[in-house]
């Protein structure tokens, strides 16, 4: 089923994303993960794709399983950023005859070993290339309420997700954020420049205090002061601080939600204890 059509079709919707192991040995786990989050019945779920394409290969399979086993729709990412066009090319053909009908199309984070190809500057020419292979398949792409970090304005990054959406992307899913006002005024700014595509805020539930540095440091994120304090009171309480990041994120999906913007993505970080928090406690509101 493709991620447009469930979009359109339901009022709220709650999906939440897994990443491939690193290596082969990691398979089984992390297939267990997304089989036990799969049985929570999110509306989709959505599979990571490494730097350098490195898990590529369990991507696609993951998502398959996920989609064939459990009837749960999902969207595979592509990054085309360390990747020719003919390996491009070859990953939609497999995606395709996985029956998989829903790529994230992201220009991807340089590889360790720092190879680059030139084929791809950003994800818009992969979209290109992805809408000019089978203009069926739906594509989502990534935008970032406190703008792109390699963007010295916020202008041009909304400049550059215009072309993104008029290249072909169907919707959008945000990168985390921890302030919902940050949000909105990003909405604002985008609907103004014509891009009307739906948007999936990025929710990463925060549940031990290394993922702040780690997640301000990967994004660009601001840690909001609310949740500074948290991380302060229960740092040093594995089990509560948990719940606290649980709570701190269904907070902000309730206020989305409450908001008109309720179509919600959560990182969940392969983590289904993560994710069946979420659901317990938002149950009743997305039915």
């Amino acid at each position: 089923m493709k991620i447009k059509n469930i979009l359109n079709d339901k009022e709220v919707t709650l999906s939440f994303e897994v990443f491939p192991p690193k290596t082969d040995a990691g398979y089984e786990a992390v297939e267990k993960a997304a089989a036990e989050i799969a049985a929570l019945k999110p509306d989709f779920m959505s599979v990571t794709y490494g730097a350098g394409g490195g898990t590529s290969s369990n991507t696609a399979s993951i998502a398959a399983d996920l989609q064939n086993k459990y009837n749960t729709p999902v969207i595979a990412h592509l990054t085309c950023y360390s990747s020719t066009r003919d390996y491009v090319k070859n990953m939609i053909s497999v995606y395709k005859e996985k029956g998989i009908e829903n790529i994230m199309a992201l220009r991807g984070d340089i590889p360790k070993e720092g190879r680059i190809c030139n084929d791809y500057d950003h994800a818009t020419q992969l979209i290109y290339d992805i809408k000019s292979l089978d203009e069926n398949i739906c594509i989502g792409g990534a935008c970032y309420p406190e703008g792109h970090v390699e963007c010295a304005r916020q202008s041009e990054d909304i400049e550059h997700l215009k072309e993104k959406v008029d290249a072909g992307c169907d919707f959008l899913t945000t990168q985390m954020f921890f302030d919902n006002s940050t949000l909105y005024q990003f909405l604002y700014r985008i609907r103004e420049k014509g891009i009307d595509v739906p948007v999936l805020p990025g929710i990463m539930p925060i549940t031990n205090a290394k993922q702040v540095a780690r997640s301000v440091a990967l994004s660009g994120s601001t840690v909001p002061q609310k949740m500074k304090i948290m991380v302060d009171r229960f740092a040093d309480d594995p089990a509560k601080m948990k719940e606290a990041g649980i709570i701190y994120a269904c907070d902000q999906i309730i206020d989305l939600i409450s908001n008109g913007v309720s179509h919600i993505h959560v990182y969940s970080m392969n983590k289904p204890d993560i994710a069946a928090g979420i659901m317990r406690n938002l149950a009743t509101i997305i039915k």
